[in-house]
């Protein structure tokens, strides 16, 4: 006969599964630079930079924008949403990996548009979410920002694009490609109109984004350490087969190299816009 009998129940067994979670999960974050462990409210307060060694943490499109302008905005085009013409199959299907994203992230596709204040000056403003499909412009995404370049010309006020994103989304095949010459013309007409952009480039900004509007503003400017290019770093390493410099297409080396005109730290970014516009606009 055992001498040992368990008459209740194991903690595991009597416990709900949400009831078993740590207190704290998700108060503090690891720095994924210097590994410091940060807690969160801090990391939030600080717009979610590192306060020891000063690394920029990933920011989504809405905290974007309520970093860039003063208060409330305007959002235009938020119910458009992409269609699957090539019916692609990968993994998943493409209509599935936008049902998910559209469920997962509450906005209908990769890029917000918007017209707000900043610093009190009226501009039109678009903030991609590279939690949206890796923030992969197809058709919505182009169409949302060439009619948010329509919009300024429209109300003659400046454009400010928030870039976050691996590129042209490849579902949609030739016709996401499209978008690159669509939002060039439409640039095209801004710079006519004489109204100035600011491209700001973030971590990532690759492809087609990077072939097209990430990299046609009046003042090109980028986070620090931001990943800037067309192809990737191994992609380019495998074709090549050389070893690449250090920091390679990150935002230091093309500044260094020419391809930006700032590199800005995000809690200058509004200041260093708004006196860009004053000089642009005066």
């Amino acid at each position: 006969m055992a001498w040992f009998k368990r008459d209740k129940k194991s903690i595991d067994a009597a416990t709900p599964p949400e009831e078993r979670r740590v207190r704290t999960e998700g108060l503090w974050v690891k720095c994924e630079s210097c590994r410091t462990i940060v807690f969160r409210k801090d990391l939030e307060a600080n717009l979610f930079v590192c306060p020891k060694c000063q690394f920029h943490f990933k920011m989504n499109a809405k905290q974007r924008l309520e970093m860039l302008l003063d208060s409330r905005w305007t959002e235009h085009d938020a119910g458009m949403t992409s269609t699957d013409p090539l019916k692609f199959v990968d993994t998943k299907p493409y209509a599935v990996r936008l049902k998910e994203a559209r469920k997962k992230l509450g906005m209908n596709d990769a890029v917000i548009s918007v017209e707000g204040r900043l610093n009190g000056r009226g501009i039109v403003c678009c903030a991609m979410e590279f939690g949206f499909i890796g923030g992969s412009m197809g058709a919505v995404v182009g169409e949302k920002v060439t009619r948010a370049i329509e919009l300024a010309i429209e109300t003659r006020q400046p454009l400010v694009v928030v870039s976050c994103s691996g590129g042209a989304r490849m579902m949609e095949g030739t016709i996401s490609l499209m978008q690159l010459a669509k939002v060039s013309a439409a640039l095209a007409k801004l710079d006519e109109a004489k109204l100035p952009y600011i491209s700001l480039l973030t971590d990532p900004t690759t492809g087609g984004v990077t072939a097209s509007f990430a990299m046609l503003g009046d003042i090109n400017i980028a986070e620090p350490g931001a990943l800037i290019g067309f192809a990737g770093p191994r992609v380019i390493e495998q074709t090549i087969r050389q070893k690449l410099p250090e920091g390679f297409q990150r935002s230091e080396f093309l500044l260094e190299h020419g391809f930006l005109d700032a590199v800005v730290h995000r809690k200058d970014l509004k200041a260093f816009i708004a006196n860009s516009f004053d000089l642009l606009l005066s």
